[in-house]
C-alpha cells in the first residue's frame, strides 16, 4: 500500500501542476478571446460543440476506461492493438457521420447555416483521438502522470497561443474552432514519443469482447451524462438565442470548468488506484473521503469569489457585453459547491468494476433532470437553466447517499460525507459573511475584497489542517 500511496501523491502533484498551468493559460486565452470576440461567436461554437460532443461519446466506446480497469495479469499486448484499430476505423465512420449527417441536422435545428462548415472542422479531433487513446491508457495504468502533464501542458498552451494569433488576425469564430483541434493534433507525436508504443495490425476477437464488454456500459454512462450536461446548451440555443447561449456558456466556463478539471485530476489518479484496491473496502473509503475533502478545500474559495465578486470581475475583466452572465455565474458557483460531494463518484464506481450500476444511476438522473430543465429554460431562460442545474446537483447528492448505503461494498454514510466537507464548508461560510459585510457596509475595493476571500479562507484551513497536511507529505516522501 505504501507504493500506491507514493504513486497517488506523485500523480496528484503532477496533475495539479498540469491543472495550474493549463487553467492559467486557458483563463488568459479566454480573457483575450472574450475581449476580441462577441457572445454570439461563443454561442455559435457552443451550438456546434453540443453536436460534436455527442458524436465523440460514441467515438470513445469506453476503450481507455476498459484498458485501465483491466487487471494487469489479464491484459495482453493484443488488447492494445485490437483497441487501437477498432478505434481508428470507427472514428473514420463517425467523422463521415459528422460531415454528411450531423452538420446538416445541426444547421437546420438552429437555423445557422455556418454550422455546416464549423462542425466538420471541430470534428477533426475525432480523427485524431484514436492516436492518443492507447498511449493515455498506458501512461495512466502505469500512473506516469508526470509525462502526461508535460504533454497536456505543451499541447494546451500551444493551441491557446494559436487561437490568440488567429483571433487577432481576424479569424473570428474559427479561432475558437481550431483551438480544440490543435490540442489533439499537437499531442499525437508527444504521446508516441512518451510510450514508444506503435500499433501492429493485430486484431483478436477475444480481446475485442473483453474490452467492449466493459466499454459498452461505460459508453452508455458517458452518453447519458453528456445528455444531462449539454441539454441546457441545446435548448438555450434553440429556444432563446445565440447571445443568451454565449452568456450562459461563459458563466459555465468560469465555474464548472474548475470543478471538471479538478475532477479530471483526481479521477485520473484515483481511478487506477481504486481498481488496484477493489478488495480493500477500508482503504477505498479512506482515500475516497480524502479526495472529497481536498476537492472541496480547493474549489470552495474560488466559488465564493465568483458569488461575491461577480459584478466587478465580469465588468472589469471581460466588459459589459457579458453582464447577462452575472446571475447564472453566481447560481452555477453554488451548484459547483454542492457537486463536490459527488465529484469523484464516477472513478470509485467504475474502479469497483460496476459500470452497469453507474449507467443506471445516470439514466435515473436524466429522467428527473430533462423535463425539469426544459420547463426552466422555456419559462425563465438562462436563469432558469442555472437553477435547474443547482437542483440537479442536490438530487445527485441524494442519489449518491442511497447508492453507497445499498449497492456498494464501501460503506460511506451521510455523516462521513459531512465530516469530510465540514472544514471547507464552515471556512467558506465564515469567509462569505466577513467579506460580504465588508463589501456592503465598509465599501471595500474589489481587489481588497478578493484578496480577503483567499486570505481568510486559507488561514482557517491552514490553521486546522496545515500540520496534518505537512505530516502526510513527509510520510509519503519517506516511503
Amino acid at each position: 500500500m505504501s507504493k500506491l500511496k507514493k504513486l497517488a501523491f506523485s500523480g496528484i502533484l503532477w496533475n495539479i501542476i498540469q491543472l495550474i498551468i493549463n487553467q492559467g493559460a486557458s483563463f488568459i486565452v479566454k480573457l483575450i478571446l472574450a475581449r476580441v470576440l462577441f457572445p454570439e461567436q461563443f454561442g455559435l461554437v457552443g451550438m456546434a460543440v453540443v453536436f460534436i460532443g455527442f458524436v465523440q461519446v460514441f467515438n470513445d466506446l469506453g476503450i481507455g476506461a476498459s484498458l485501465i480497469q483491466m487487471k494487469d495479469e489479464k491484459l495482453r499486448e493484443s488488447h492494445y492493438h485490437t483497441a487501437f484499430w477498432t478505434s481508428v476505423f470507427w472514428s473514420l465512420f463517425m467523422y463521415g457521420m459528422v460531415v454528411f449527417v450531423v452538420s446538416p441536422i445541426a444547421a437546420n435545428f438552429y437555423n445557422e447555416q455556418m454550422l455546416k462548415d464549423l462542425i466538420p472542422v471541430l470534428g477533426l479531433g475525432i480523427l485524431a483521438s484514436p492516436f492518443n487513446i492507447i498511449h493515455k491508457a498506458q501512461l495512466t495504468k502505469q500512473m506516469n502522470f508526470k509525462r502526461m502533464a508535460v504533454i497536456n501542458n505543451i499541447s494546451n498552451v500551444s493551441s491557446g497561443l494559436l487561437s490568440i494569433i488567429l483571433a487577432f488576425s481576424g479569424a473570428g469564430v474559427w479561432s475558437l474552432a481550431f483551438n480544440s483541434v490543435a490540442t489533439f493534433v499537437i499531442a499525437i507525436p508527444l504521446f508516441f514519443n512518451a510510450t514508444k508504443w506503435y500499433p501492429k495490425f493485430i486484431f483478436e476477437k477475444e480481446a475485442f469482447k473483453e474490452i467492449f464488454g466493459f466499454g459498452i456500459f461505460t459508453t452508455g454512462t458517458v452518453l447519458t451524462n453528456y445528455v444531462i450536461s449539454n441539454v441546457d446548451y441545446l435548448l438555450i440555443g434553440k429556444l432563446v438565442s445565440a447571445q443568451a447561449l454565449g452568456a450562459y456558456t461563459f458563466a459555465f466556463i468560469l465555474t464548472d470548468i474548475f470543478r471538471s478539471k479538478l475532477m479530471g485530476v483526481m479521477n485520473t489518479v484515483f481511478y487506477p488506484l481504486y481498481s488496484k484496491m477493489q478488495d480493500n473496502p477500508a482503504s477505498l473509503k479512506k482515500y475516497y473521503l480524502k479526495v472529497v475533502e481536498y476537492n472541496s478545500i480547493v474549489i470552495y474559495p474560488i466559488m465564493i469569489f465568483f458569488i461575491l465578486m461577480a459584478d466587478p470581475v465580469v465588468l472589469i475583466l471581460f466588459g459589459d457585453k457579458w453582464m447577462n452572465s452575472l446571475d447564472p455565474l453566481q447560481i452555477l458557483s453554488l451548484a459547483v459547491m454542492v457537486h463536490m460531494m459527488v465529484n469523484s463518484n464516477t472513478a470509485l464506481i467504475r474502479g469497483l468494476g460496476k459500470p452497469d450500476l453507474e449507467m443506471k444511476l445516470q439514466v435515473i438522473k436524466a429522467i428527473i433532470y430533462l423535463p425539469m430543465v426544459y420547463y426552466a429554460i422555456t419559462n425563465y431562460g438562462i436563469l432558469g437553466a442555472s437553477i435547474a442545474v443547482l437542483i440537479n446537483k442536490v438530487i445527485a447528492v441524494i442519489i449518491a447517499q442511497i447508492t453507497f448505503k445499498k449497492y456498494l461494498s464501501v460503506n460511506i454514510s451521510t455523516n462521513d460525507f459531512l465530516l469530510a466537507i465540514r472544514l471547507p464548508m464552515l471556512a467558506a461560510i465564515f469567509t462569505a459573511i466577513v467579506v460580504g459585510f465588508c463589501n456592503e457596509f465598509l465599501n471595500f475595493h474589489y481587489i481588497i475584497s478578493s484578496l480577503l476571500i483567499f486570505i481568510i479562507y486559507g488561514s482557517i484551513v491552514w490553521f486546522y489542517m496545515g500540520t496534518t497536511f505537512l505530516a502526510e507529505i513527509k510520510e509519503v516522501k519517506s516511503l
